[in-house]
């Protein structure tokens, strides 16, 4: 069954620059409901923008694996 989380992000381009330079390959955060999440920094990488990633995300996944994530506010 497909399902969906909402999450919240104000990364900085220093902070998003301190991933990359560590290799990171996961982003840990609370989701909108309490729930503790993971997920490939990947998937924000189109919403990267000079100033960073702002706003709220709906993440959809089926069977605990990542499907499409669009953006509900910037």
């Amino acid at each position: 069954m497909k399902e969906s989380i909402i999450v919240s992000f104000a990364i900085t381009p220093e902070e998003l620059q301190r991933l990359y330079d560590g290799s990171a390959r996961s982003v840990y955060t609370v989701a909108a409901d309490g729930r503790s999440v993971s997920f490939p920094l990947r998937i924000l990488q189109p919403f990267i923008t000079r100033d960073g990633i702002r706003g709220a995300f709906r993440i959809w996944y089926q069977d605990g694996r990542f499907e499409q994530i669009e953006r509900l506010s910037a």
